[in-house]
């Protein structure tokens, strides 16, 4: 799920402030202490081949962030995808895999448990 900036409803708009929510945008139960991050990924850079061997051979922990630029394809484990760019808020549920259009910068947050064992696995099927 992604939404650009100039769609998240406005909850106060008043001169020298506006303050934007959008509810019920992903579900963080049960997944205990979150991890900020900031990821810096080259164009055509393609997670799937370092998932594979996890369950479905995709990522299985949700994120939620924001693109500062660039522009990634997230695909789900039911073959639907989407894109987001400069200046979307996203939220990407466990089984997903991220291929990047353009040049990115995102901030995400993730549950750092579930998060570290995806990322452990990456670091160890780029060893080799």
């Amino acid at each position: 799920m992604r939404i650009a900036r100039q769609d998240i409803p406005a909850r106060i708009d008043v001169p020298g402030a506006v303050a934007r929510q959008q509810t019920d945008f992903g579900d963080a139960s049960g997944f205990g202490k979150i991890s900020g991050e900031y990821f810096s990924l080259g164009t055509g850079t393609d997670i799937a081949p370092l998932l594979q061997g996890l369950e479905s051979d995709l990522c299985q922990c949700p994120h939620w962030g924001y693109v500062l630029q660039g522009e990634l394809t997230v695909t789900y484990a039911d073959a639907t995808s989407e894109s987001t760019r400069a200046g979307d808020l996203f939220y990407w549920p466990p089984g997903h895999t991220v291929k990047v259009g353009q040049a990115a910068e995102i901030i995400m947050f993730s549950p750092q448990r579930e998060h570290g064992k995806v990322m452990d696995h990456m670091l160890r099927r780029m060893a080799g």
